[in-house]
């Protein structure tokens, strides 16, 4: 599998029609379950756009679970988990302390062995990268919502 460019690119600029911001702190893996839970709870009690987003919101928290709990297995504590809504889709931002560990693709593993989440995130995103700002590491995704037919 060829391994996807995973450049630092700073965060997006909020957008003119962004919609809420939801937040976790991330202490333990147990609040992976409650965040993802949360977020789903709140995606679909925040109204949604018109047509059946249900592919659309299970990549947000699949892409979801996948950055958050690369931030516990490769970065270091504190964990922040924020998910932006905006009119085309959710950025989801994901900080840790470890500025000095790029996220790094699995490159010819078995994938019975794991490390295919970076792989997973490029094909569900529309854009995704890392940045540093503030002593903090950015993992970043933007998950899109399918055009309406």
């Amino acid at each position: 599998m060829d391994a996807p460019l995973w450049r630092e690119r700073p965060l997006p600029p909020p957008s003119h029609d962004q919609l809420p911001t939801w937040d976790w702190p991330l202490q333990q893996v147990a609040d992976l379950t409650r965040s993802r839970n949360d977020l789903r709870a709140r995606v679909l009690g925040a109204g949604t756009p018109p047509g059946d987003i249900a592919d659309d919101v299970e990549r947000l928290l699949l892409a979801y679970e996948e950055l958050a709990s690369n931030a516990f297995r490769h970065g270091q504590p504190p964990v922040r988990a924020m998910v932006t809504a905006g009119g085309d889709g959710w950025l989801i931002d994901v900080t840790d302390a470890s500025v000095d560990r790029a996220p790094t693709p699995a490159v010819d593993r078995d994938p019975a062995l794991g490390g295919l989440g970076l792989h997973l995130i490029a094909r569900l995103c529309r854009a995704y990268g890392w940045s540093t700002s503030s002593g903090r590491k950015h993992v970043w995704g933007h998950v899109s919502l399918a055009p309406v037919a």
